[in-house]
């Protein structure tokens, strides 16, 4: 289970990205089917689901749902992509080569934001809103479990990542504490390092 504290008295501990690497054994990369595809959809003006965890090599796709324009697109970390501006209906997708953290956004909406975080694991599982999540399919062995949430950062005396044993009778593994730390949304440039324009009144209809 993991556990957010200093959030403001809200119980909500969803998105927190929870993976695990098996210790003293070959790479667990060499395990994943590459070519996964997921999906990021763009409806109501957000990015759903707003946490993605994927493993290496894995495709995503941005279908656009909405019935104006969205421009999506990563330049800060992880992968860098720019899908440029599309209409409704039409879709791009992306392949996540490496593992790491991207932070995507639209180019077009500043309130849009999402996250997807690649592993070099195939065993990972995002929190629900109570802070459950499973892995499935761990065989019983040694793991060095590794936590990352968009907002938190890791409690200084939980010492992760960390090694725990998993076995055929306790699969279960300790509650995780995350402390808040930053806004839901930081602040960001658009793609071209420039701050949003201002909506005004006489935006044009695909905004």
């Amino acid at each position: 289970m993991v556990v957010r504290t200093g959030s403001g008295g809200k119980s909500d501990n969803s998105g927190a990205v929870v993976w695990l690497k098996p210790v003293g054994e070959p790479p667990p990369v060499a395990n994943i089917r590459s070519g996964l595809r997921f999906r990021i959809v763009q409806q109501n003006k957000r990015f759903e689901p707003h946490i993605l965890a994927i493993p290496v090599g894995s495709i995503v796709d941005f279908p656009n749902l909405d019935p104006f324009f969205h421009n999506v697109f990563s330049m800060f970390d992880g992968k860098k992509f720019d899908l440029g501006l599309y209409e409704a209906g039409a879709s791009h997708s992306v392949t996540f080569a490496r593992p790491g953290v991207s932070y995507i956004f639209c180019n077009i909406h500043p309130e849009m934001s999402a996250a997807i975080v690649v592993t070099d694991s195939p065993y990972y599982a995002v929190s629900g809103a109570g802070g459950e999540f499973s892995i499935p399919n761990v065989a019983p062995g040694r793991y060095l479990v590794t936590v990352w949430h968009e907002r938190a950062k890791l409690d200084a005396a939980s010492g992760y990542p960390r090694e725990v044993i998993v076995s055929a009778t306790s699969a279960t593994l300790p509650v995780i504490r995350l402390i808040d730390s930053a806004p839901l949304l930081m602040p960001h440039k658009n793609k071209y390092g420039r701050d949003y324009d201002i909506p005004s009144s006489q935006a044009p209809p695909y905004k």
